[in-house]
């Protein structure tokens, strides 16, 4: 049976510090925190979560609430958030929201009423401003909405990463650039965020975006991205290059592009953005923005444990770290 003193000895530190790692309290480094989760990881130490619990009265369970199950980046994080909870000793509850208010109110109010110990949330629907967002409830937000010093957040590399997507093309000589995205473009959503990097990288250049190479999708799946390629090159657009809001909306648009004739990169280089697991295994495989997801869920995980241990703690924003994924279509 490994022992915390087990953990301690591994990672060069005091049992005291192993304790306040765990427990999410404040006054370890970011530094010394990733010595011991990982010492945490490689010895295989599991919190006696039953001890705990009638110790503290908690339960061990945090919520994870996410807007559809289905799609691969939310089951990738999910199971980054169980692997990270695991080494704090918690178990992680799922719930789809359907990426609507209602859904995440419910989902906030059933973490609650189950007493959950607190909730990861990533929010899409949601008005920052709702009043039902009130309370000193242990939650942390994911995703694109500002939620100022409400509540602990944890954001993608949106604009910054769709930067260094369009960038990455300019720099191959790509000059005529749709995006494939989605047709929310009226508040601040995934979608905004990364049309605004896109744009960045165009006047960064000195460049003109053609407005004509939007290409508004009504949903961000791989039949909505095969149907843009099809009315991109129907259209008779003069393209040589293509961001697409995501992985999978890519993927749509290298088969579109391929029922057309048109080949990547050879005739249209395309990048995507997520560096799901598919995707360097399509042919070609795809160019992508590759946001750090298990850094994001370490963050999310190490942020609700603090949140627990003490509520009244200040709120923090952090942007995740990326990687650009250079790969066959965008060679």
């Amino acid at each position: 049976m490994v022992t915390m003193s087990d953990v301690a000895k591994l990672s060069g530190v005091s049992k005291m510090t192993v304790s306040n790692v765990i427990n999410g309290r404040a006054g370890v480094s970011d530094q010394v925190r990733r010595r011991v989760l990982e010492a945490i990881r490689q010895s295989g130490y599991r919190v006696n979560v039953s001890a705990r619990t009638l110790r503290s009265g908690r339960t061990g369970v945090i919520g994870l609430a996410v807007p559809e199950i289905d799609r691969p980046y939310f089951g990738q994080l999910a199971a980054h958030v169980i692997d990270q909870a695991r080494a704090y000793g918690f178990h992680v509850a799922i719930e789809q929201t359907g990426a609507v208010a209602v859904g995440e109110i419910d989902a906030i109010n059933h973490s609650y009423t189950l007493h959950f110990d607190g909730l990861i949330l990533s929010a899409v629907g949601v008005d920052p401003q709702d009043s039902r967002l009130a309370g000193d409830y242990p939650i942390v937000m994911l995703g694109e909405q500002n939620f100022g010093a409400k509540f602990d957040h944890v954001a993608m590399p949106n604009e910054a990463g769709t930067k260094a997507a369009t960038s990455h093309l300019i720099d191959r000589g790509c000059r005529r650039i749709a995006i494939v995205t989605g047709n929310d473009l009226d508040r601040v959503n995934v979608v905004t965020r990364r049309y605004q990097g896109y744009l960045a990288a165009f006047a960064e250049r000195g460049l003109e975006p053609d407005p004509a190479l939007l290409f508004a999708l009504d949903g961000m799946t791989l039949e909505w991205g095969r149907d843009a390629a099809h009315r991109l090159v129907d259209a008779g657009h003069e393209v040589d290059g293509v961001v697409a809001v995501n992985d999978t909306v890519a993927q749509g648009v290298l088969r579109g592009l391929a029922d057309r004739g048109v080949r990547v990169p050879d005739d249209v280089r395309l990048i995507g953005f997520d560096d799901i697991p598919e995707s360097a295994y399509m042919v070609p495989s795809l160019s992508t923005v590759a946001p750090d997801h298990q850094w994001m869920a370490a963050k999310a995980v190490e942020l609700v444990t603090a949140r627990i241990q003490d509520p009244s703690r200040p709120a923090r924003e952090y942007i995740a770290p990326f990687d650009l994924m250079v790969r066959e279509s965008t060679r």
